[in-house]
């Protein structure tokens, strides 16, 4: 099934959807998944810590060492306010995001997965990026992740390389942000 356009929106992390937070990760924790995208939330003890270590996300002066600024997004379904997903913009890439993890991480929960939600959350995130004056994202994925692959070529996409470690090969994808 393919979702068209404008059935997401994305907002920042509130207390209003702390139930659908804690289920989120509860739901990545029971399947054993990785919580890509979500802005730490596999680390938090509560939701409130949660918020907060979003919040402080957002600034160089409060980010925790070691980590860039970055926005989290929780992607709602307009339709029933559900959340589908989560969508980590980091607003600079350090050498470890460089070769590995983006500019842009995102997770869909299992439940809601082969529905088009992926490609929607990347394509809002972008307009996200151009908010944050970014000309170009790098957006990574294992190579056998074939579901993330087609989400990020959807996007526009284009491969500069793969980058191979004993135990796996992340592929590194570019996407030029068009300006509104």
């Amino acid at each position: 099934m393919h979702k068209e356009k404008n059935t997401l929106k994305l907002i920042a992390p509130t207390k209003e959807y702390e139930k659908q937070i804690s289920d989120y990760k509860n739901e990545f924790l029971i399947n054993g998944e990785n919580m890509a995208g979500t802005g730490g939330l596999e680390d938090a003890k509560t939701v409130d810590e949660y918020i907060i270590s979003v919040k402080n996300n957002l600034k160089k002066e409060t980010v925790k060492e070691g980590l860039v600024p970055a926005s989290t997004f929780l992607a709602i379904r307009i339709e029933d306010n559900k959340l589908v997903g989560m969508i980590d913009i980091r607003h600079e890439l350090n050498d470890y995001l460089l070769n590995f993890g983006g500019n842009i991480g995102y997770s869909v929960r299992t439940t809601e997965r082969r529905k088009g939600y992926a490609k929607e959350m990347l394509r809002l995130g972008l307009e996200k990026c151009s908010d944050l004056k970014m000309k170009k994202v790098l957006i990574t994925c294992d190579k056998d992740n074939i579901a993330s692959l087609k989400t990020i070529l959807a996007n526009g996409g284009v491969l500069e390389n793969e980058v191979q470690t004993p135990d796996r090969i992340t592929q590194r994808y570019w996407i030029k942000i068009d300006k509104p």
